[in-house]
């Protein structure tokens, strides 16, 4: 399995050579080099994993354990010395209070407490890892490739000094980090690569250095770095108590029934998931994200940095269900499910309704991860591949879409099917995949909802119902939009980049194939995964394999079809009718006092009902009221725990 360390440092390693390199020639080639090597190397990794023939891959690596664990922290500090400098610099002070009381912290804790731990296994690698790896070789590969163009023509828009060097750097080193972070059992080497790509984020939602920019970017710093403190207090509650920082340890126990003993420590830690996965109270630094460049977006704030954060409470998951954390898990994701979703019927924005949409979604797959049941496990890990690769896909086409016609607002993509056919087609398909039958998103919504049921969770079906009826409601709505033909509409398809139309194809032939062989993925990845972290054998899915037949059985069908009868038709063109007097141009007609009339076609977005602001409002008050409460018995347990141990670590 040494291909993994291979993707780590040479992901890193192309982002230095990418900070140097200023020629447009040269980026393009070793970007492209660079992409294929990743992608090629992530399955490569797959194949590695499914030869050796176990559950789980783990590698001690005692050797060079100190010279590692010794460089993260030194790397941790420089860090953190950054960031108090930057806050300073830009009057963030929370910023910098908060890197500098996690800094010492990790400090002393390192040198001290987990200095004397023995770590079995610093590296763990499993089936839920490998998709994890899967995604975001493939997946974030494809975006830096999309990035080549989408930043030229930004570069072009925005003028002055030249950053796409930083830009790059910063993508590549976020891919190098990843990798890290899905692999690692040691629980600080985790915590380091995941607060390596809240920097990243950090840097690159800042990347055009704007006012609104630099105020979102130290937004998401503060509460990521908030996340950070949970993530580790968990580690240092889970060290001092329990002896082990092993993510592995942590979850075993949970399977054996020891999840109450072990609660305090996995409400920290899926505090910390909470805050990566953007869900309430914390979600405000998600959409402000939405500032920085289209792929960032994509990349980091729909298909891979959040997904860390869902990645790790699904891998709590034994360790919630019934208790105080798992409690906490599923009514912070079942409320940020349900408003969000409400919210996003009030935008207009292209990017904005994804962020909330992606908001949402992430809190449904919380939820599963917080039900802490099999099913429910099931579900989540088939939400999280299907919505990393879609929701990629309709970031990539609604930066695509802006460059193209100066806008990002669903409004003003009228006639987008007669501009850009190809994109207004790609962007119907990701849009299908988000809650149409036969594609995935659904089938994975169906089985949620058949898994909250098993379990008795009512309250949570009431949940999905309604989230789900709203996430139909915005989806129409776009999707009309596209799909309307307006007449004298200029072919515009010309000036996208190739890059950009290549990535667009390649996200929405791995929608359809995935949607396909989504039994496939079950039996070869979920269901073994499952079966080895719960130590049960013959698990069925959660969905039954006939049904899970009849829906690749009906998407084949639809397939079939469009191929047999695409641009076959009989059509008879006519003038369009327009409750008045057409000019000829299907555009305008004459109203009754004989004015010329622009024909308007505009969506209902019912922000007296469900506008952004009251769901924020409504979010907030009842997550944070959650939290406190949870915490604050938490803190209580660890004051009990601290007396009982003579009144300190």
């Amino acid at each position: 399995m040494s291909t993994i360390f291979i993707l780590i440092i040479f992901a890193f390693v192309v982002a230095l050579a990418l900070l140097v390199l200023k020629a447009d020639a040269g980026r393009d080639i070793l970007v492209k080099i660079a992409a294929a090597v990743i992608a090629a190397g992530s399955i490569w990794t797959a194949v590695e994993f499914f030869r050796s023939g176990e559950d789980t891959v783990n590698i001690a690596m005692h050797s060079a354990e100190s010279v590692i664990s010794y460089a993260m922290l030194a790397i941790e500090v420089i860090l953190a010395l950054v960031v108090i400098f930057l806050g300073i610099k830009h009057k963030k002070y929370l910023a910098s209070v908060l890197a500098a009381i996690q800094a010492p912290f990790t400090v002393w804790f390192e040198l001290t407490k987990a200095h004397h731990i023995e770590v079995e296994n610093n590296v763990s690698i499993d089936r839920l890892s490998i998709i994890m790896i899967l995604i975001v070789g493939i997946v974030g590969s494809l975006i830096t490739v999309y990035a080549l163009g989408y930043m030229k023509d930004f570069q072009h828009h925005q003028g002055g000094p030249d950053r796409r060097p930083l830009f790059f750097f910063l993508m590549f080193t976020f891919l190098s980090a990843m990798f890290g972070l899905v692999v690692s059992n040691n629980l600080l080497w985790m915590f380091f690569f995941w607060e390596i790509t809240t920097l990243c984020s950090f840097f690159l939602i800042g990347f055009t250095r704007t006012e609104e920019a630099v105020n979102n970017s130290f937004r998401q710093l503060v509460l990521n770095l908030i996340g950070g403190l949970s993530f580790l207090t968990g580690i240092i509650v889970l060290g001092s108590f329990y002896g082990t920082i092993e993510l592995s340890t942590l979850v075993t126990l949970g399977v054996q029934g020891y999840g109450a003993l072990m609660v305090v420590p996995t409400m920290f830690l899926a505090l910390a998931g909470l805050t990566k996965a953007a869900q309430m109270p914390f979600h405000s630094w998600l959409l402000g994200a939405m500032v920085a460049p289209t792929p960032t977006s994509a990349l980091l704030h729909s298909s891979t940095m959040v997904k860390a954060g869902v990645f790790l409470i699904l891998k709590l998951a034994p360790c919630l269900g019934f208790n105080m954390a798992g409690i906490m898990v599923m009514l912070i994701g079942g409320i940020t499910f349900l408003l969000a979703s409400f919210a996003a019927i009030s935008q207009s924005n292209g990017k904005r309704v994804l962020a909330y949409s992606t908001i949402a979604n992430l809190g449904l797959i919380v939820i599963c991860g917080g039900v802490g049941a099999t099913g429910a496990v099931w579900a989540g890990i088939m939400l999280l591949i299907f919505h990393a690769i879609t929701k990629s896909l309709m970031f990539l086409c609604v930066g695509t879409a802006e460059h193209q016609i100066g806008s990002r607002d669903i409004e003003d993509m009228d006639g987008l099917f007669g501009r850009l056919p190809r994109l207004a087609s790609f962007m119907m398909i990701g849009i299908a995949g988000m809650f149409l039958a036969p594609l995935g998103m659904l089938i994975s919504k169906w089985a949620a909802m058949t898994s909250f049921i098993d379990s008795g969770n009512f309250f949570l079906v009431a949940v999905i119902c309604f989230g789900s009826a709203a996430t139909a409601f915005y989806w129409t709505k776009w999707l009309g939009k596209l799909s309307a033909i307006v007449a004298a509409r200029e072919n515009i398809e010309s000036g996208v980049n190739k890059e950009e139309t290549f990535v667009h194809g390649a996200l929405v032939a791995m929608e359809i194939v995935i949607c396909l062989i989504f039994p496939f993925v079950s039996k070869i990845f979920v269901i073994p995964y499952i079966e080895g972290v719960w130590g049960v054998s013959n698990l069925a899915a959660t969905l039954s394999s006939n049904n899970m037949i009849i829906m690749c059985v009906m998407l084949a069908v639809l397939l079939i079809l469009i191929l047999l009868f695409y641009g076959k038709t009989n059509k008879k063109i006519v003038p369009i009718y327009m409750a008045g007097a057409n000019t000829g141009d299907n555009l305008t007609y004459m109203g009754s006092m004989q004015t010329e009339m622009t024909q308007s076609l505009r969506n209902w977005y019912m922000e007296k009902y469900f506008g952004e602001k009251k769901m924020n409002m409504l979010g907030l008050a009842s997550t944070i009221t959650i939290l406190g409460v949870a915490f604050a018995i938490a803190i209580g347990t660890i004051i009990t725990m601290m007396s009982v141990m003579g009144g300190g670590f």
